[in-house]
């Protein structure tokens, strides 16, 4: 059986052993190249799992990425960002991985091997048909994440998921299939690089663009953001501002302040008022 792309040697560097550092940056960042090239030839795959994944969301949905290792972990991150970010309910997205939370900072690869485990562990968040479920898998042959879309298939969910490895056996188990093909990784098998970067590309696309279709941004900003440090209470004071074409940063605040930081809720208050 042949290797998939993700799995077979690199020849451009085969001997990144023996390089100076800056040649084996070189040789790492000469790779990395390639990665936003493979994602904007499956432009058309993405913004399709995103209508769908919209869809979901508006009649009261949630959206599962699944995933195992490095995979995993992505979805995970992803999906811990929105809230914040957006201002949405944290079960809106949310990441599974194949062992649980302690994969997030151990390894737990053998746990990827267990089709059933997938299915479960979605049964054990609640799934139902009205859901989207996105399996992110490397080489596209993971049973975890395999057994996870095909029992939300069979549910009703709509499916996706994002390989790097043309016709893998996920492509043929969800509705939409993602696959920038980014070519071996400059360590073999090491997909943690180049096809990492591609999955957290893509994940970066569907949350943002789902959330933007969802009215959490206006223009490009994010107005729903959870103020919830000073760093982010400085960022929805110039939004606010911005927004309701206030110069007086000490009126803004105030007006701010009243809301408990909600910029949306600010708004509303000024155009009252």
């Amino acid at each position: 059986m042949s290797l998939p792309i993700t799995e077979q040697e690199n020849s451009a560097t085969a001997e990144i052993d023996r390089v100076s550092t800056l040649e084996a940056v070189r040789l790492i960042n000469t790779e990395d190249k390639k990665v936003a090239n493979a994602v904007e030839k499956v432009l058309p795959e993405i913004e399709a799992a995103i209508d769908k994944i919209v869809e979901r969301l508006q009649n009261g949905g949630r959206l599962f990425y699944v995933g195992t290792g490095t995979s995993g972990r992505l979805g995970v991150l992803d999906a811990s960002e929105i809230p914040p970010t957006f201002g949405v309910d944290y079960d809106i997205v949310q990441g599974v991985i194949a062992g649980g939370y302690d994969a997030l900072y151990k390894a737990t690869e053998a746990s990827e091997d267990n089709r059933d485990a997938g299915a479960e562990d979605l049964k054990t968040r609640g799934l139902t048909a009205t859901d989207a479920v996105v399996g992110i898998a490397a080489s596209g042959r993971t049973p975890y994440t395999i057994g996870a879309v095909e029992f939300a298939r069979e549910l009703g969910c709509f499916t996706a998921c994002i390989t790097c490895v043309l016709d893998s056996a996920i492509t043929k188990s969800v509705d939409v299939a993602i696959v920038p093909v980014v070519g071996p990784e400059a360590i073999t098998g090491s997909t943690r690089l180049k096809a990492g970067t591609a999955q957290k590309m893509i994940l970066n696309m569907i949350s943002t663009v789902a959330m933007i279709k969802l009215g959490h941004v206006r223009g490009n900003r994010m107005t729903n953001v959870r103020a919830s440090n000073e760093k982010l209470k400085d960022r929805a004071l110039r939004i606010f501002m911005a927004e309701a074409n206030i110069t007086d940063k000490d009126k803004a605040n105030e007006i701010l302040g009243r809301t408990n930081f909600s910029i949306n809720d600010a708004i509303d208050l000024t155009k009252n008022s």
